[in-house]
């Protein structure tokens, strides 16, 4: 038996934030970020919905890029206060997975964050609240995913959160909210999106429901991510339906190791943070390259690029074109080749490379990777992208 799991209700297209004013409810938390809501003018907008509603609203603030357990700690706290029965989440990938894990900690105040991080181990939750997700990015797909990525500082290690209980009621994937966002962070969502779309479709637990939602947003990605960041606002609305396109098929087929790679090294060097899409974007060619070693993932591999119309009279041809093709994004959206070029000081890689590696196998997504892969040989691929290499093994 496979399962497919989707929110209920996805909304989108341009202005479809006014969906708020027809939730049901009493009362609604509201989780966002830094600010750019507030200065755009979504938060007030919101707010006004939610009480068109007839629901009394209240904010929780300030939610970190790369959330903290503290943080989701304190707004769970909050929400035990003021009793919501709807937690509306909006911003970027960080509000929303916050408030995704916040909410098991509203609903059930005894359970530990360690209990969380075993994969699909929830408790049943919708006992209080609903939950209502508003992307203002086009990457982590959040608001129609079973994941929520947490990050314990004291560790340096981010923990990707499953469970099929966390995927949202209500998705609302309005293109407005999107059309502010700087330059650098559509190529870095876009890219995660891309990351996702192609790791679905290889993934071992791929199938005929995921299939087409992740081939449609690679041709998607293909078309319109370098025009959505020259500043196109057609294909930026395109590209935002990609991102929930290609996120319906990652949680229900699951990722492989580049996101396994991504999580592990997000907040491991000194030299600062890589960012999630940025490191997809880095890791998905070397990858690529190692997967493609399996026969199922190179012939998988090889339909993408013929979907995508990209060149190649054989498979390993038409392998080649992929990579070709995602060096080709890399370059025109600035994102460096190797983790040497991003600026990671080489004595800190290579005292701190086993034990990446070693936590990049255990991480959740290396399951349905296509092809397996031990530490040692993690560590070699790591080191592939460090100097930028060849993948032969």
């Amino acid at each position: 038996m496979a399962r497919f799991t989707l929110p209920r209700d996805i909304y989108h297209g341009k202005g479809c934030i006014e969906e708020l004013k027809n939730l049901k409810g009493k009362r609604a938390i509201l989780v966002v970020g830094g600010g750019s809501m507030k200065h755009q003018g979504f938060l007030d907008k919101a707010v006004a919905y939610l009480k068109e509603a007839g629901m009394e609203v209240q904010l929780f603030e300030g939610v970190e890029p790369d959330p903290s357990v503290e943080t989701v700690m304190k707004g769970a706290e909050a929400m035990r206060a003021f009793q919501p029965d709807w937690i509306v989440a909006m911003g970027g990938g960080s509000p929303i997975d916050a408030a995704k894990a916040m909410w098991a900690f509203y609903e059930y105040p005894d359970v530990t964050f360690e209990d969380l991080c075993i994969p699909f181990n929830f408790p049943e939750l919708r006992q209080k609240a609903k939950f209502a997700a508003i992307p203002s990015t086009s990457g982590t797909a959040t608001e129609v995913t079973a994941f929520s990525v947490i990050t314990d500082y004291e560790k340096g290690i981010k923990y990707p959160l499953a469970d099929f209980n966390i995927t949202p009621d209500v998705a609302i994937v309005d293109s407005e909210l999107v059309e502010g966002l700087p330059a650098h962070q559509v190529a870095y969502t876009g890219m995660d999106a891309l990351t996702h779309a192609i790791e679905a479709y290889v993934s071992t637990l791929h199938g005929v429901y995921t299939d087409p939602l992740a081939m449609q947003a690679i041709e998607m990605v293909f078309d319109y991510l370098p025009a959505s960041f020259r500043g196109n606002m057609e294909a930026r609305a395109q590209m935002h339906d990609a991102q929930c396109l290609a996120g319906m098929a990652f949680s229900n087929a699951l990722l492989g190791i580049v996101h396994s790679m991504a999580h592990k090294t997000g907040a491991a060097f000194s030299t600062g943070h890589i960012t999630h899409g940025l490191a997809n974007a880095m890791y998905l060619p070397y990858v690529i390259k190692y997967n493609a070693k399996d026969p199922v993932a190179a012939k998988r591999y090889a339909e993408i690029a013929r979907k995508a119309g990209l060149m190649g009279s054989s498979e390993q041809a038409l392998i080649n074109s992929l990579c070709a093709k995602i060096d080709e994004f890399n370059v025109i959206l600035g994102i460096p080749a190797t983790l040497k070029d991003f600026g990671i000081k080489e004595d800190e890689f290579k005292e701190k490379i086993s034990d990446i590696a070693e936590n990049a196998v255990a991480d959740a997504c290396t399951g349905s990777n296509p092809r397996s892969i031990d530490p040692k040989t993690m560590e070699k691929l790591f080191t592939c992208i460090y100097y930028g290499t060849e993948v032969d093994f």
